[in-house]
C-alpha cells in the first residue's frame, strides 16, 4: 500500500495554490461578518504567488483604502476560475505580471504605490489589463462583502421592493420646501 501521507507542500503543489490573508480593519463591516480574522481562498489553476500579485494589481486598479483584501480575493478567484476554463487566460495573466516586472526593472509589487499605478496606466490598453479589469469589476462590486463595505443593502426585489422599504428614507438631504411639491388633490 502506498504512503498516503500528504504534507502541506505536496498539497499546495497539487491544488494550484491558496490565497491567504488577515483582516486588518478589525471593526469594519466585513470583520463583523467574518468568523475569524484570517482567511484563505483555494485556487485551482494559479499558484499562490500569482494570486497575491493579481490581488495587488486589482487593488491598484480599484483602490479602496479601507476595503479588506478578502473582498479583492473574490476577483482573484474569478480570474482563477476563468483560467481553469481556458489555459490561454492563465498564460495572459502570467505574461502580464512578467511584463510588469520587466517594465519595473525588477519586482513590480515591491515598488511604491504611485510607481505601480504608473506602470498600470502604461499598459491599460494591453490584453492583460483588459482581462483583469473586466473580470474584476464584476466580481469585486457584485459580492456581499463589497456591499457591506459600501453600506449597500443589496437588491431590493427579493425583499419586497423599495416602496415599503427605503423608498422615502432620504435622510441625507434636507426636506424640500412645500412650494416645490406639486398640488395634488387629496
Amino acid at each position: 500500500m502506498r504512503d498516503l501521507k500528504l504534507d502541506r507542500r505536496r498539497f499546495l503543489q497539487g491544488s494550484g495554490g491558496l490565497l491567504l490573508g488577515t483582516l486588518l480593519f478589525g471593526s469594519g463591516p466585513i470583520a463583523l461578518l467574518a468568523p475569524s480574522r484570517t482567511w484563505a481562498l483555494e485556487m485551482n489553476t494559479l499558484d499562490s504567488a500569482t494570486g497575491s500579485r493579481l490581488l495587488l494589481v486589482i487593488r491598484r486598479i480599484f483602490p479602496h483604502d479601507t476595503m479588506e483584501d478578502a473582498v479583492y480575493a473574490f476577483s482573484v478567484k474569478a480570474l482563477d476560475e476563468k483560467a481553469s476554463q481556458d489555459p490561454s487566460v492563465a498564460d495572459t495573466l502570467k505574461k502580464g505580471l512578467a511584463d510588469l516586472d520587466q517594465r519595473a526593472g525588477g519586482d513590480w509589487s515591491k515598488l511604491p504605490e504611485d510607481k505601480q499605478v504608473g506602470f498600470l496606466k502604461d499598459i491599460q490598453s494591453d490584453p492583460f489589463f483588459a482581462l483583469v479589469r473586466g473580470v474584476s469589476v464584476n466580481s469585486l462590486y457584485s459580492n456581499e462583502l463589497a456591499y457591506k463595505h459600501f453600506g449597500y443593502e443589496g437588491a431590493s426585489f427579493p425583499k419586497g421592493g423599495y416602496i415599503h422599504r427605503g423608498f422615502n428614507d432620504l435622510k441625507w438631504l434636507p426636506n424640500p420646501p412645500v412650494d416645490a411639491s406639486p398640488n395634488v388633490p387629496a
